[in-house]
């Protein structure tokens, strides 16, 4: 995924489905200058993690 499309989804109304590593997120957060999304499972939203947009996939 690219930074610009992991920014509209994260501002979206709409649930959008994305993975990391094949599991299902949401994304919190978008740092544009390092590419880089923070991330949480709904399972566990408490374990957030900074991960690259690059490793995010659109369902």
């Amino acid at each position: 995924m690219n930074v610009g499309r992991a920014k509209e989804i994260l501002e979206s109304a709409d649930m959008i489905n994305v993975t990391y590593n094949g599991t299902p997120v949401i994304i919190q957060h978008v740092d544009e200058a390092a590419k880089m999304a923070r991330i949480y499972t709904r399972k566990d939203p408490e374990n957030e993690k900074d991960v690259p947009v690059l490793n995010l996939i659109e369902e």
